[in-house]
């Protein structure tokens, strides 16, 4: 789930990986230089990339397990330090548990300056106050700049609109040779003039610019008396909640801070769970350490990236909050206060960076202070995700393209982190605690954020965990039940327990719909069918039809619901393709489930409604002009990712309409970071410079149903080739904004289970293999190639382990399939069957115009044989001429 945020900020490009192929025992292996996300890779050889050319594929079964990412045990430990500054010494002694100590030194801080009795302050514009979450009124005046007490701030009220002006008047005039500004981490003046009044008269004493620092010290040219100084603020540094003034505090002499000591560790990758330091002693005054997290060095500053506190009051500022006792202590990081009200932490925290720094709030004293030394005899993580490891996989994938099958474990890997108990004090604090979920094993929509289980979501992260980790699929389930069973009395079904199951999302009940019979098809779970098949009747039967005009097409707006967002609270109403599409799918899911348990009459209503909306989105949304599906039938002219792509996997675009919309995105939206999820920015301004993974996925899907294989592999490497060779690497990004950024800055997640299509894209699309009846009872492979030589893999089945693995050159398709026992299956050969013989092993199939036993046939161009009993195959298909 996104929010609806639409700020960005370009992020800083990192380096291109660069990938060569070896020869080794188990077949072709690829080494990685250069990336951000990895390890320091191995030297490669010139003999290394000469034998990558007669290499071979591995032996099923084995060399895929080099690519996983889950961590060996849940003591997960960082893999470098990344850096320090002020008095730290030894910090590489960090990573070795048991030896010499990380110290870090910090002088007692003389007090702060402080203004005349009397002084005021007054501000040229002021944010109005409200309460807190302690239900106590929070004001944001000038006052607060001056009144010694750094928690508090001046907050403008302009939003971007300068100059922001705070003026400070002394009962009397006398010497200044400088000020001090300390401003909040998120409103910190970037460009300001200072002015004193001399003479009866401003005059300019000091000018800043290209500030970026919290505790700025500005001395003037020249020492000067005066009694009134005048701060004119004109840039401030962006938020994703827009741009605007913050002082804490101005003092009136110029003070340079002392650097807190602080050093950084980097764990590699995107880790989960509650932070851990074995401090061994510290000096007698209670020395405080704020620590900080970020999965991305972009935002790694002296505060988090994002905590859950900020959701919730900023009880602890940004950071993580301990104070330690001279004789030391193993702390580990959970949510609460160490000292009635103060020294907070927030507990567990996604990130890969984490940035231990001797330092308090002023308002923790005098529980924690600012300075003191601390000894600390290690730093690791309490992991508290699904460890995957190579034992853990019941399926797996491995192709020719050493890119792909790092993407896939990257997207494995991302999903893993998102697989997680619902506990109460690490889930998103707006009210998506539920009672119902503690202590359930769910699908969270982010590592990081928003750590509650949506259902949009779980479209594509569920289906990951299906392919990967089949023995959790209880994950998904619980959520399914548990929105269903918090159905509204009109039968809308809620996207997540946020908000208290309130959440007005228009498309995900549709979601709800889709998952629910993806869940019972990968797992063949009838009793959840039957249990929710009313949920189903109620949200098709009565909820939609209440969002329906008279074309038969979903028009939001309808029944009240103008205010409902989606997937990414976009501002869109009326007749939607995207609803609508989604529409067509779940109906046809639907009736599929209804036919499972026997209600006939439900599966015919249903699959006729999907082909009246078919029409209709055919007959109002299709634009001839553009050769592409309409995002919305009023308003400017745009052509979006989600419904066009929706369109061919639902089955709603025939083959002409697919390829002229597939086409259009081509031509519209392509970026170096993936496709843009809309080909204009008549939405929201960079609309068309975003990508998301989420929507990508089905246009993924859609180019290889379409036949376009080649165009498909090409998206997934420009989408997953860009997230994987960039900070934090390996995990799959929420979404994607101008010129490859974190499309909501530090806000982003960067490891989203719904990011993560590209593994059932490859395992289903690309290996071909996939469920046609509830449990694996019936199953396909249709693979297409596309520019892969080879590729093998297991799906993790009720019945067994389903295993697919093939072989294409210029003359020649080898196919080698395990049909497990209780199942039947269908090959469809990516081959042309008018020039092409096929034989199962050396018995002749096809001889490039019929069959010779009659069972194999040309399906939509493919040699097809339906019908496989359980047992081991081998299909080999050559050119005839």
């Amino acid at each position: 789930m996104t929010s609806s945020s639409a700020s960005q900020s370009a992020a800083q490009p990192g380096p291109r990986r660069r990938t060569v192929m070896a020869a080794a025992g188990a077949g072709a292996v690829a080494l990685s230089v250069g990336s951000p996300g990895t390890s320091p890779a191995a030297a490669v050889t010139s003999a290394d990339a000469e034998a990558a050319a007669v290499s071979r594929p591995p032996r099923p079964g084995t060399g895929w397990q080099r690519y996983v990412q889950g961590p060996a045990s849940r003591t997960v430990r960082p893999v470098r330090v990344l850096g320090s500054t002020g008095d730290v010494r030894n910090p590489p002694a960090l990573l070795k548990p048991g030896g010499a100590a990380t110290t870090l030194r910090r002088p007692q801080p003389s007090p702060a300056p402080r203004w005349p009795e009397g002084t005021t302050a007054e501000a040229s514009s002021t944010h109005a106050g409200n309460n807190g979450n302690d239900g106590q009124p929070r004001t944001y005046d000038a006052a607060n700049a001056i009144d010694g007490n750094p928690d508090t701030f001046w907050n403008d009220d302009t939003l971007a609109a300068f100059p922001d002006v705070l003026t400070i008047t002394m009962p009397d005039a006398r010497q200044l040779s400088g000020i001090t500004v300390i401003s909040n981490s998120d409103g910190v003046p970037t460009a300001f003039t200072v002015d004193a009044w001399v003479n009866d008269a401003w005059k300019t004493v000091a000018t800043v610019t290209d500030n970026d620092v919290i505790q700025r010290a500005v001395p003037f040219a020249a020492s000067v008396t005066t009694n009134r100084v005048r701060i004119t603020v004109t840039a401030v540094q962006d938020t994703s909640r827009g741009a605007f003034t913050r002082i804490n505090e101005v003092w009136p002499e110029p003070v340079e801070p002392v650097v807190a000591p602080s050093v950084t560790v980097d764990f590699g990758k995107v880790v989960v769970g509650y932070p851990r330091i074995r401090f061994t002693s510290a000096s007698d005054n209670s020395p405080g350490v704020r620590v900080a997290f970020s999965e991305t060095q972009q935002f790694l500053t002296e505060r988090s990236d994002f905590t859950r506190s900020d959701q919730s009051g900023g009880a602890g500022r940004g950071t993580d909050q301990f104070a330690v006792p001279a004789k030391g202590a193993d702390w580990t990081d959970h949510k609460g206060f160490q000292a009635g009200d103060k020294v907070y932490a927030d507990g567990l925290h996604g990130f890969r960076y984490l940035r231990i720094a001797l330092d308090a709030l002023d308002s923790d004293a005098p529980a924690a202070q600012p300075w003191g030394t601390v000894a600390i005899d290690s730093v690791s993580l309490d992991f508290t995700a699904y460890v995957g490891t190579p034992g853990t996989y019941r399926g797996w994938f491995l192709c020719s393209d050493d890119d792909l099958n790092r993407y896939w474990y990257g997207a494995a890997y991302t999903n893993e982190l998102v697989t997680d108990t619902f506990r109460q004090d690490d889930v998103d604090p707006r009210n998506a605690w539920s009672a119902s979920l503690e202590g359930k094993l769910v699908l969270h929509d982010g590592a990081k954020r928003d750590r509650d289980p949506y259902v949009g979501d779980l479209a594509v992260s569920a289906r990951t965990l299906y392919l990967t980790h089949d023995d959790t699929a209880a994950a998904a389930r619980n959520v399914l039940a548990d929105l269903a069973d918090h159905q509204r009395a009109d039968g809308w079904i809620p996207p997540a327990s946020i908000s208290s199951y309130t959440l007005p999302l228009f498309d995900y009940p549709l979601w709800w719909v889709t998952c629910s019979w993806d869940y019972v098809l990968y797992t063949g779970d009838r009793a959840y069918a039957a249990q929710y098949y009313p949920n189903l009747l109620k949200v098709l039967d009565t909820w939609y039809p209440s969002v329906t005009d008279e074309a038969g097409l979903l028009s939001k707006g309808l029944n009240n619901t103008g205010g409902y967002g989606d997937y990414a609270f976009l501002g869109r109403t009326g007749r939607i393709t995207y609803y609508n599409a989604l529409y067509v799918q779940a109906l046809k899911d639907a009736a599929q489930l209804a036919r499972l348990l026997g209600h006939s009459a439900d599966a015919t209503r249903w699959a006729q409604r999907a082909d009246t909306v078919t029409e209709a989105i055919n007959t109002h949304l299709w634009d001839a002009a553009a050769g592409a599906y309409l995002d919305s039938a009023t308003g400017p002219a745009r052509h979006a990712q989600d419904g066009n792509a929706l369109a061919v996997t639902a089955g709603i675009a025939d083959a002409d309409r697919s390829a002229s919309a597939l086409a259009h995105l081509d031509g519209t939206t392509q970026l170096p970071y993936g496709n843009a999820f809309m080909d204009n920015d008549t939405l929201f301004d960079g609309a068309s410079e975003r990508v998301y993974a989420f929507t990508s996925y089905p246009e993924i899907e859609a180019r290889f149903i379409a036949g376009r294989a080649d165009s498909a592999l090409d998206q997934i490497r420009r989408t997953y080739g860009w997230m994987d060779s960039h900070d934090p690497g390996i995990t799959n990004w929420e979404g994607i904004g101008p010129d490859g950024s974190l499309y909501e800055d530090a806000y982003t997640s960067m490891a989203h289970g719904w990011s993560t299509g590209v593994l059932p894209a490859l395992t289903h699309q690309l290996l071909g293999a996939r469920p046609t009846s509830p449990g694996y009872a019936t199953w396909e492979v249709r693979p297409n190639p596309g520019d892969v030589a080879w590729a093998q893999g297991q799906l993790p089945t009720p019945h067994g382990a389903l295993r697919v693995s093939w072989q294409n050159t210029g003359n020649t398709f080898r196919l080698d399939v395990d049909v497990p026992d209780g199942t039947r299956a269908t090959v469809a050969l990516p081959v042309n069957g008018h020039r092409m013989t096929v034989r199962s092993r050396n018995r002749l199939l096809w001889d490039g115009r019929h069959a010779s036993d009659g069972r194999a046939s040309i399906v939509d161009g493919r040699v097809t044989i339906p019908g496989l009993a359980p047992g081991t195959y081998t299909f080999t298909a050559r050119h005839t001429g």
